[in-house]
């Protein structure tokens, strides 16, 4: 059985960094891609970064230049360092497979509370 689990989250003032972790058991998922999604109540979620399976980085661009994605394979781990936290950055954070290769793979989420 797969299972995804998040770390990491918390609560921070603008301007900090987090950094979230995923260990991912049962399957490395490696070929699906794996990405950081964020959600905020009322909305949908939202990909925030993406690691595909040839490690091909890519980001929402309202995170550019602050958010680094980045996985261990030896730990079959996913992680997000978040730098220069915003309050718009506030949300909860999933780590999950691209769901456009490999649909319904997701953690249970850790939320990220930044405050001005």
């Amino acid at each position: 059985q797969v299972q995804l689990v998040e770390s990491g989250g918390g609560s921070v003032q603008a301007g900090g960094s987090l950094k979230l972790s995923c260990v991912v058991t049962g399957d490395n998922l490696r070929y699906c891609g794996m990405a950081w999604y964020r959600q905020t109540p009322g909305k949908g979620r939202e990909l925030v970064a993406l690691i595909d399976g040839d490690d091909v980085i890519s980001y929402v661009d309202s995170v550019k230049g602050r958010f680094t994605i980045s996985r261990d394979d030896a730990k079959n781990t996913l992680y997000l360092q978040m730098t220069n936290l915003t309050v718009e950055d506030t949300a909860m954070y999933y780590c999950g497979t691209y769901q456009i290769v490999c649909l319904g793979y997701w953690g249970q989420g850790t939320q990220v509370t930044v405050s001005s």
